[in-house]
């Protein structure tokens, strides 16, 4: 197996990609600006690189004799539309830059994000397809694999909790239409496919959209009826309108002049939160690789629940 080095570990992806490396016996780097104890510094298959996608040096170190880089890295909220495009495309930009330019170039695996499919819906969506859109201007020598998953949940994932909660208080919220349909991904999965797609004779230039499987994509229902099966419960189903979170998101963009507040929700959210399709276009994959997803929602709720609760989340 490849040596791999890794953007993003400190991330809940990044972390379980990590995981999995090291029980793999796969050597590893990562580049970390704050390294956690005690994981981060007791893994014998794992190399520290202290530093930022900013860090010229730091970067040199990351991608010096590995065979492949994953991306993780990125911003999902930000002050501004120009901090993420700082990141999510700068941040891209500089790292296929130093790529470029090794003897042998290593493989890049870019985890963008299915929102870069509708660029017009929010700062973040466009800024991730302009990382994408980075790789098609790269020499031929540099061989890349874009990764677009859906909405990413399994343990250690900290964005989902609220979701979990107020399904176990007995509140399930549809935060979308009616007829919305989205596809999601188990975390193990998608680093399963990670690593199907670092492999040498994998073809390259391509960029792929997985999912869990669900035909058709889930609906808002069937999500918290499938979390209502996991938490033994049963919820009253709230819906509240678009206007509201709306109203909600541009109270937030008053509230981010606050120092170190950073709002998740925000008018350009909403509107991805509302899009009515996002479900993934997997068809290529089982033609690249034999990867295929093992974790439907009826087993993949339970397990994220468990985690929560191991960790006295929920």
């Amino acid at each position: 197996m490849p040596a791999v080095a890794i953007t993003g570990g400190s991330g809940f992806i990044g972390r379980r990609l990590i995981e999995r490396l090291g029980r793999d016996d796969i050597s590893a780097k990562a580049l970390m600006r704050h390294p956690r104890m005690p994981y981060d510094t007791h893994n014998d298959h794992l190399r520290i690189v202290r530093g930022s996608l900013q860090d010229d040096a730091a970067i040199r170190e990351l991608v010096d004799d590995v065979d492949a880089v994953v991306h993780l890295a990125g911003l999902i909220k930000a002050k501004n539309r120009r901090a993420f495009f700082d990141v999510n495309e700068g941040g891209v930009r500089h790292l296929a830059d130093r790529i470029a330019a090794c003897p042998k170039p290593p493989k890049l695996v870019l985890v963008s994000s299915l929102a870069a499919r509708e660029p017009a819906l929010s700062s973040y969506a466009a800024s991730k397809r302009a990382g994408e859109e980075v790789l098609s201007t790269l020499k031929e020598s540099v061989p890349w694999t874009i990764l677009r998953p859906p909405a990413v949940y399994g343990p250690g994932d900290r964005e989902t909790l609220a979701f979990f909660k107020g399904v176990k208080r007995r509140f399930g919220v549809k935060l979308g239409h009616e007829h919305a349909r989205f596809s999601l991904l188990y975390v193990d999965d998608l680093v399963d496919l990670i690593l199907a797609v670092i492999a040498p004779q994998i073809a390259h230039k391509q960029t792929l959209e997985p999912d869990d499987g669900k035909n058709g994509g889930h609906s808002w229902c069937g999500m918290i009826a499938a979390a209502e099966k996991a938490l033994g419960v049963q919820s009253i189903r709230l819906h509240p309108p678009k206007a509201l979170l709306m109203a909600l998101g541009y109270a937030n963009v008053g509230l981010r002049l606050l120092p170190g507040y950073t709002p998740m929700l925000t008018p350009e959210k909403v509107r991805e939160i509302t899009h009515l399709n996002w479900v993934s276009h997997s068809r290529s994959i089982p033609s690249m690789t034999d990867w295929k997803p093992k974790t439907p929602v009826d087993r993949g709720f339970p397990a994220t629940i468990d985690w929560y609760q191991l960790h006295s989340l929920l």
